[in-house]
């Protein structure tokens, strides 16, 4: 699937360098924009999935930018403004922008925004597994967890989860996971299939991988908690 393209605009320094960071780690183009005459260069070039407008611009600019380059065929919008400003949020939903988030921000609550998005036109959309502590994204190799800070799967950890994601409840052998989901290079000096079930179970921690002793492995999807 080709990536997903970004635009920021004017977005504050910081948090357009943790935004960028984050999303690029999910695999998606991002650009930038500091100044209008770029954000209009840049929109003009097409082949932006959304833009992030930050309010280092006036609202009035922003809604110029949506405008001009937002509806139909056009990408979706996010515009960041201050939390009083009630009326200008308004005035952007109004005109079609697909979200509108206060200042300050969370990072992390903004890729997900973004994320929404992308899933709404059919690109980008992660494979989320859901745990007891973190939410893994398949496609990216990401682990987040609760707390708020990220792990990444190695390829060979992404090989082993999928495995057990395929067979819930079942029991794996140790040749069942050797024929499906081989050693990598990184386990070259410890080849031991129960290392690599702790190292797993350590990144993702949870107790869904259960040891069944003398068979195998066994994989247990948690009981999604009601709210």
């Amino acid at each position: 699937m080709a990536r997903s393209v970004i635009a920021l605009v004017s977005v504050a320094q910081v948090v357009a360098s943790d935004l960028a960071d984050h999303l690029e780690r999910r695999g998606h183009d991002v650009r930038e924009a500091r100044q209008p005459w770029e954000a209009e260069s840049l929109l003009s070039a097409k082949g932006i999935d959304v833009v992030v407008v930050g309010d280092s611009l006036s609202q009035a600019e922003g809604r110029d930018l949506l405008r001009r380059h937002g509806g139909e065929g056009g990408p979706d919008f996010i515009l960041i403004c201050r939390p009083a400003d009630l009326v200008d949020k308004v005035l952007a939903l109004e005109l079609g922008a697909a979200d509108v988030v206060e200042s300050p921000l969370n990072v992390r609550e903004l890729a997900a925004r973004i994320g929404g998005l992308l899933a709404r036109r059919g690109r980008g959309a992660g494979e989320l597994v859901v745990l007891e502590n973190a939410t893994v994204d398949l496609r990216s190799a990401m682990v987040m967890h609760r707390s708020g800070t990220e792990d990444q799967l190695s390829p060979g950890q992404v090989a082993l989860l999928r495995l057990f994601l395929a067979s819930p409840r079942k029991v794996l052998t140790r040749d069942d996971i050797i024929a499906a989901a081989p050693a990598e290079n990184a386990d070259a000096f410890d080849r031991s299939i129960d290392s690599r079930i702790v190292r797993l179970r350590r990144k993702l921690d949870t107790e869904t991988i259960t040891t069944i002793r003398g068979a195998g492995y066994r994989f247990d999807p948690p009981t999604q908690r009601a709210d």
